[in-house]
């Protein structure tokens, strides 16, 4: 959070956001060196600003600009904060509209993101998302580059703009859970440092938007779903099918912060996140897969497939209606999938059609579909399980 305070700030006081990130990590950098030589200071977070601000002032000297603005920045070569308490948050907010604005690609603002708000640095992100170091570089440097050519300026939207723009930064923070929590590629299932990050940052945005249901929800969503995670893979970081997890692991301090969480959201009716949420306590609330009110989940996805229609709310809806008693119902669900080409290429699509293919006792069609989404299937881990199952069927 106190990155993020420094370098909002500095972005506040020069117009640059680009600059302001730069001068803050060249200002890290020579805090390396002086605290090691001298001892950390008795503010750090002042001397950093106004290391960084030096930094900005000489940048501004070397560009030529206009004196008036040179001696603003200038100013008193005081570690005290200059910002106002009342302000920080607004700065630490405007960071975050800034780094998710609409200008930027997808993959651009979760790395700006987590750059700039979340403070890790470019090697940290190319190993959460399993990418060379000079790609994540590359993002950042354009992110930056784009900002500026757009003259996007580093201030938080009006109340009203800042409302439509709150969905794409949600949708970042959502990205870079979802990838924690179940790793697209690699050797790992889970990627709990990027699944723990992304909890910060939203309940830093809870922090900051405390009247938005969305933001709750999403916060409630990420820990009730994070709180399996002490189950969700064994010994040797095998998954651990629902079913058989051991539910007396799942953080129920993470339950708890979850349906607080999820009962903020609620108070004027759940958006898509929130409806996620609920289905996630649905989850929580329940000792075990067989008490666990399936009905109650079928309806919650209905109510989110009408909300934020996706192919991928269909298939988790057909898994609830199999779970509820209706495994040929279900069936019918992911052979529309099918016949529609929603889902081509994801091994989601082949692995519940092959599972919902063998409770029906079609088990040469199930092998087929499993083996299929072994083949799609990008984690190692993901793709054991489904070749296992496949090997099961004979």
């Amino acid at each position: 959070m106190e990155s993020a305070r420094i370098v909002g700030s500095l972005a506040r006081f020069t117009g640059d956001f680009a600059l302001a990130e730069d001068v803050a990590q060249e200002a890290l950098a020579e805090a390396l060196v002086s605290w090691a030589r001298d001892g950390e200071p008795a503010n750090p977070a002042g001397w950093l600003l106004a290391t960084a601000r030096r930094r900005a002032v000489d940048a501004f000297r070397r560009r030529s600009l206009r004196e008036r603005k040179y001696a603003l920045l200038a100013g008193e070569e005081s570690y005290e904060l200059p910002w106002d308490p009342d302000r920080i948050d607004d700065d630490v907010l405007a960071l975050m509209f800034v780094s998710c604005h609409p200008v930027l690609s997808p993959e651009a603002r979760v790395a700006l993101t987590l750059r700039a708000v979340g403070g890790l640095g470019t090697e940290e992100i190319a190993r959460a998302f399993l990418v060379p170091v000079p790609t994540v570089q590359a993002r950042i440097t354009r992110a930056k580059k784009t900002i500026a050519a757009a003259g996007v300026p580093f201030e938080l939207p009006p109340a009203g703009e800042r409302r439509e723009r709150l969905g794409g930064v949600l949708s970042v923070l959502y990205v870079i859970f979802t990838e924690g929590s179940t790793a697209t590629r690699g050797d790992d299932l889970l990627r709990p440092d990027l699944a723990y990050e992304a909890i910060r940052l939203t309940r830093m945005l809870v922090a900051l938007q405390p009247d938005e249901p969305e933001v709750s929800g999403l916060l409630a969503l990420c820990e009730l779903t994070a709180a399996r995670f002490p189950a969700r893979t064994g010994p040797d970081g095998e998954p651990v099918l629902l079913e058989d997890q051991n539910r007396a692991l799942w953080d129920r301090s993470a339950i708890r912060r979850g349906l607080a969480a999820l009962k903020r959201a609620s108070r004027n009716g759940l958006g898509a996140y929130g409806l996620q949420a609920a289905i996630a306590a649905a989850h929580a609330r329940a000792p075990s897969v067989a008490e666990t009110d399936w009905e109650r989940i079928v309806l919650l996805y209905e109510a989110l497939g009408r909300v934020a229609p996706s192919p991928v709310v269909d298939l988790n809806r057909a898994v609830a209606v199999a779970l509820a008693g209706s495994a040929e119902a279900a069936l019918s669900i992911v052979d529309e999938l099918v016949a529609t080409d929603r889902l081509a290429g994801s091994h989601l699509l082949p692995t519940v059609r092959g599972e919902l293919l063998t409770r029906l006792g079609r088990t040469a069609e199930a092998r087929a579909e499993l083996e299929l989404a072994a083949r799609l299937c990008g984690n190692a881990q993901e793709r054991s399980v489904l070749l296992g199952k496949a090997a099961a069927l004979g």
